[in-house]
């Protein structure tokens, strides 16, 4: 069994126990967060595809940790023109674990 959830813009295909890394949420860590934007649903009797999303269906996350990503270097440059700019930026992420598919 698995689904397709839609959070922070992205979606992601979890199955009950995967851990993955989304856009930060609005949590602390051990919070139970429920998402209710499930596209599509796989279960032994087929698969469920919602219109948007599939009805009274939710998918329970436990938050893990609260982090940010590795750095990433954003150096603008224009030749000859003695213009130089160099930023970093380090994306805050979510870890959660997958508790719960209902459906």
């Amino acid at each position: 069994m698995y689904a397709i959830i839609e959070t922070g813009g992205k979606q992601y295909r979890v199955s009950e126990g995967d851990v993955i890394f989304v856009e930060k949420l609005d949590a602390q860590e051990g919070d139970v967060v429920e998402v209710d934007r499930v596209l599509a649903v796989k279960k032994d009797d087929g698969l469920k595809i919602g219109t948007p999303v599939v009805e009274n269906a939710k998918v329970s996350l436990k938050v893990e940790k609260q982090g940010k990503g590795k750095k990433i270097i954003v150096f603008k440059y224009k030749p000859k023109k003695n213009y130089r700019r160099k930023q970093g930026h380090r994306q805050p992420y979510t870890k959660v674990r997958v508790e719960k598919i209902e459906a």
